[in-house]
């Protein structure tokens, strides 16, 4: 910032010294035109040129400080590793292999985050099971690889996904993982715009969930989902309905999960200055004694500033009902963890 007024203070003095002078060399420069004596008035313009170069070295100069003093207050990852590969690495000539290896150092292969990736290391479930301590840790990791966009002319994006929900049992001694959800999808996602609808997008997807086990638990299922995003104000609505993917009975590992499941979940989010609020909604739309549903809370908050963790966020999350996962997909879960999360 010192730099930078001191230039500001040059960039003044050296204005009021060349002013007087240029003004008087143009108008030599005008009479010489008015006279048809071009050559000589080129001459004059040459010399103005060349006392405007101080000026514009000056301006430059301000212009590269501020940049830089931009750029080195929004430093981030991706940036530091940038200036390891140009700096530290030696140079290769040839152009392919150079640009391979800034791609391997860099890690730029377009993912994105795709739903919140967030680390809950403590969490506890109100009723007791068998085998299984109540409290544990809980995980989920979650990216997006967008493939291609607008080949069918309506903006839209093509993607893959994968996220991964795990469950890690660390209160006990050997600290098993008891189960983990994977779940890969290929969706397209295509925006809407019209100014006097509340429907923003909507998104068809393909989605698969396992969970990766043997025999009696082993558990997955695909399916066909349609999932809106309709906005008021800071608040979002997001409907999803879906379709189930019919299996062999002899490969079906859970011949019934629609009846705990249902057909589809509706999701409310709200943004609040540093904070999200997320509520979802699930039931299988039966009566009396065979209505099932789930709710899930999660709220996301600033960190303490102490933390100093980059781009990473509190999180509290609430869980009563039945699908928390699907080894659990028939037991009814009440659940509650705190941690971080990573992205939102």
């Amino acid at each position: 910032m010192k730099r930078y007024k001191q230039a500001l203070i040059v960039l003044f003095f050296s204005t009021s010294l060349f002013a007087n002078n240029i003004n008087s060399l143009y108008e030599q420069a005008l009479e010489y035109e008015k006279n048809q004596q071009y050559k000589e008035a080129m001459e004059i313009y040459k010399k103005i040129a060349n006392l405007n170069k101080p000026q514009k070295k000056i301006e430059e100069s301000i212009s590269f400080k501020q940049t830089k003093e931009k750029s080195n207050t929004k430093k981030d990852f991706t940036s530091l590793k940038s200036k390891f590969f140009n700096k530290y690495l030696d140079k290769i000539e040839d152009k392919e292999t150079s640009n391979t290896l800034e791609q391997v150092i860099i890690r730029d292969f377009g993912l994105y985050p795709y739903k919140t990736t967030y680390l809950l290391p403590v969490t506890y479930d109100t009723k007791e099971k068998d085998n299984r301590s109540q409290y544990e840790t809980k995980f989920q990791l979650s990216f997006e690889k967008p493939l291609t966009y607008n080949i069918f002319g309506l903006n839209e994006t093509i993607s893959f996904a994968y996220t991964q929900k795990s469950y890690w049992q660390t209160s006990r001694e050997s600290a098993p993982f008891r189960e983990s959800n994977y779940q890969p999808e290929f969706f397209v996602t295509i925006p809407y715009k019209n100014d006097n609808s509340s429907l923003k997008g909507y998104k068809i997807s393909l989605l698969h969930e396992s969970n990766g086990q043997g025999e009696e638990k082993s558990r997955s299922w695909n399916r066909v989902y349609l999932e809106s995003y309709f906005q008021y104000s800071n608040l979002f609505l997001i409907p999803r309905i879906w379709y189930r993917i019919p299996e062999k009975t002899s490969n079906d590992d859970n011949k019934d999960i629609e009846k705990y499941l249902g057909f589809g979940d509706l999701t409310f989010f709200y943004p609040y200055k540093k904070h999200t609020f997320e509520l979802k909604l699930r039931n299988n739309l039966r009566l009396n004694k065979d209505n099932k549903g789930a709710v899930e809370f999660n709220w996301s908050f600033p960190l303490p500033s102490f933390l100093n963790i980059a781009n990473s966020f509190g999180y509290f999350q609430v869980f009563s009902g039945y699908g928390d996962s699907l080894i659990d997909y028939d037991k009814e879960i009440n659940k509650i963890g705190l941690g971080i999360a990573f992205t939102r």
